[in-house]
């Protein structure tokens, strides 16, 4: 992990791609995309078929790593109406059993704007962006919030880094501006936007199991 300085508020970044706040027990993630395969499959394209119940197996991991309280999930929770699947609700809400206490809130997307808000028996507080907390804005989309630091995903940041040869390699990347920090995507079956380095924007590429300043 990779603490930083956001806010005036240490951030711990993650390999797993997602951020701690300490002080408030707070793990944060982005863009789950859950039932994406489920999606793909409805529609007769072939796709990995494991990817929500490793994701869930890597929060509950984080979650008790980290001693996290609350889980904020910056948007696109779901993928589409069609991902819906009965499998997919089972596994989650075996998943939600498992950390009954734990307070879930999900900043909805536009992802899931279409696909419809978690069932009501799994606990999940929905909100539309923002949503303050300290010196934070949590969103979906990455756009200033006044007199706060906004947390967002939506972009599914990456970088290129680029060596001898003509050598380039694009990693998934924490990208830190002035105002607006995007988390990379969380979900095992995600696409990334690469971005390039700008004046006063700080990135961190999710390097195997290490998360490196660039």
């Amino acid at each position: 992990m990779t603490p930083v300085t956001v806010a005036g508020e240490e951030l711990l970044l993650l390999p797993e791609k997602a951020a701690v706040w300490p002080r408030a027990a707070t793990l944060f993630v982005a863009d789950l995309h859950l039932g994406k395969p489920d999606t793909f499959a409805a529609a007769g394209i072939v796709a990995p078929t494991a990817t929500a119940a490793a994701d869930l197996a890597t929060l509950s991991r984080l979650i008790q790593a980290h001693s996290a309280r609350r889980l904020v999930v910056l948007g696109d929770l779901f993928h589409a109406r069609a991902g819906r699947s009965a499998a997919l609700f089972d596994a989650v809400a075996d998943w939600r059993a498992d950390h009954p206490a734990l307070d879930v809130l999900v900043i909805r997307g536009n992802h899931d704007r279409h696909a419809g808000d978690p069932p009501p028996e799994w606990g999940f507080r929905v909100e539309p962006e923002p949503v303050a907390d300290g010196p934070f804005a949590f969103r979906h989309f990455p756009d200033p919030t006044p007199g706060l630091y906004t947390l967002a995903g939506h972009v599914h940041p990456s970088y290129t880094l680029a060596g001898r040869g003509r050598q380039r390699l694009r990693l998934p990347c924490f990208w830190l501006g002035p105002e607006v920090g995007v988390l990379p995507a969380f979900g095992g079956f995600t696409g990334t936007a690469a971005l390039r380095k700008s004046a006063g924007v700080r990135v961190f590429v999710v390097a195997g199991d290490e998360v490196v300043p660039v």
